[in-house]
């Protein structure tokens, strides 16, 4: 076999030697095979022929008809399941050892005859023109707050020409989420760019019956600020691959951070937010040169921010509450029969009278919630302690575990209209004083096992030098010796 080095040291001879046969003998290859292959011009991997026979018959080639008519129907069947399903059809024709044979034939058969793959089509991207955002949720990595879960969701916007990025905390794909969420990237950027792409998200082109409100809200969101609002069609995630992957690659650094921290938990969520900004800072930091770029041909900023907040105007129920978005909330009893003016923000709302802020409360996610602040009723509440019996929200009048013990102790001591009486009484001293105290101070009642009353608590809430004492449970040493009993029994039974 002449190899592609003998044959150009037959070529490089042949311009020295004056025979052929010294040059073909010093090549070490026969004179003939040398006249051939310096007729021929080409090296032997030039001159060899693509093997294109087969060597063997196709076992399948009697199926491939059926197999070929399934792939048809169903593109996505796998190769491990089509022939299961033929071993089925030609019992004891095909064994367990052609599934790699018939899964390479399958291979050639989808590169070569099989439907279209989906293809993406790589963008050019100008400085300035596109900003694309996206909602995305951060459970999976599990981070908690004073060591309960913090479920929440991230709006997360990026520049597609340097990769500048920015994110905001949510709780919902709300439209006030995405304004604020909007409004805080492009102040933080200083600029806007000429588009802003979405996916179509129910904030702002929803089909639902409301959707008509947040078509036009987030149209007057694009023409405050000056950019033309895009979104991508439908079942097509892809066309706005950019944050997309963007999201991927930040919840990937979030994770690498919360391992280096060696803890996901954060003693507030100023404090996770501050973590937050140093993941994105550091990002961001790689992208200055293009960032630069972008930062010299956005657009200028409005003169002002728009309200991130959707307004409501509602009557005060006989209960003492309002219903905002399918969830109940308390106001003071002073307000019952008044109309009072609501904001809605992405994570609480506001409560207005008389142009006046009179209560911020938190955003409750889902329907048919209720937050129920015990202040609001109290005063009502122990002028007619009948009522806290079988009252709807009673669950939310226990604000610490203390309490609630406190009312079952009650219960087991004195009639239930005694014992709602006295619990009442103790809650309204919580509500005009310091909840702490009279928490501690049912707590050191608990323990102590003495009776509790109201003037108990408030003897104890008054008393400047008290001081809670935190008692550990007391717990027994282990006997094992029943354990080794029992393995001795065991070894004498299994001999």
């Amino acid at each position: 076999m002449i190899t592609d080095q003998q044959f150009r040291r037959l070529m490089s001879l042949s311009q020295s030697e004056p025979t052929l046969q010294n040059a073909a003998a010093k090549a070490g290859m026969d004179v003939k095979t040398a006249r051939k292959y310096r007729k021929a011009g080409c090296s032997p991997s030039q001159m060899l022929k693509p093997h294109v026979w087969r060597t063997r018959a196709n076992p399948f080639a009697h199926d491939w008809l059926w197999v070929t008519d399934q792939l048809e129907i169903n593109p996505g069947l796998e190769a491990k399941t089509l022939f299961f399903a033929l071993q089925g059809r030609k019992p004891g024709i095909y064994h367990d050892g052609q599934l790699r044979t018939f899964q390479r034939h399958l291979k050639i058969w989808r590169a070569l005859e099989g439907p279209a793959k989906e293809v993406y089509f790589e963008q050019i991207h100008l400085p300035g023109q596109w900003g694309a955002s996206d909602f995305t949720h951060m459970n999976s990595l599990g981070i908690t707050i004073c060591g309960s879960p913090f479920e929440h969701m991230l709006y997360h916007f990026v520049l597609t020409y340097s990769n500048w990025e920015t994110v905001t905390i949510c709780y919902s794909e709300t439209f006030e989420s995405l304004s604020e969420g909007v409004q805080n990237a492009l102040w933080k950027l200083g600029g806007v760019p000429e588009k802003h792409k979405t996916d179509r998200l129910s904030a702002a082109w929803s089909n639902l019956k409301s959707a008509q409100d947040y078509t036009q809200r987030y149209t007057a969101l694009a023409n405050h600020y000056g950019f033309t609002a895009s979104k991508t069609n439908p079942r097509c995630p892809h066309e706005n691959g950019d944050v997309e992957q963007a999201n991927n690659r930040l919840k990937k650094a979030v994770e690498q951070a919360l391992m280096l921290r060696q803890s996901k938990d954060f003693s507030s969520i100023d404090q996770y937010k501050a973590f937050l900004g140093k993941i994105i800072d550091q990002l961001n930091s790689n992208r200055q040169e293009r960032f630069k770029e972008e930062l010299a041909v956005l657009g200028r900023l409005p003169l002002s921010r728009l309200d991130a907040f959707k307004k409501y105007e509602m009557k005060v129920t006989q209960g003492s509450t309002i219903r905002v978005r399918h969830n109940v909330y308390s106001v003071h009893s002073r307000m019952v029969g008044e109309k009072v003016k609501v904001n809605v923000y992405g994570d609480h709302i506001e409560v207005w009278y008389a142009q006046r802020q009179i209560e911020t409360l938190p955003l409750l996610q889902g329907n048919n919630k209720a937050y129920i602040n015990y202040r609001h009723v109290i005063d009502i509440l122990v002028r007619k302690p009948g009522a806290f019996e079988q009252y709807r929200y009673r669950d939310s009048l226990y604000p610490t575990i203390q309490f609630r013990l406190a009312y079952d102790r009650l219960r087991t001591q004195h009639s239930p209209l005694k014992a709602n009486k006295q619990y009442l009484e103790i809650l309204r001293l919580a509500a005009r004083g310091s909840q702490d105290r009279v928490n501690d101070a049912l707590c050191h009642l608990i323990d102590s096992q003495e009776d509790i009353t109201p003037e108990a608590v408030k003897t104890l809430v008054e008393a400047s030098a008290f001081k809670r004492v935190v008692r550990l449970p007391e717990i027994a040493a282990l006997d094992l010796d029943c354990y080794d009993q029992l393995l001795e029994v065991y070894l004498e039974g299994s001999i």
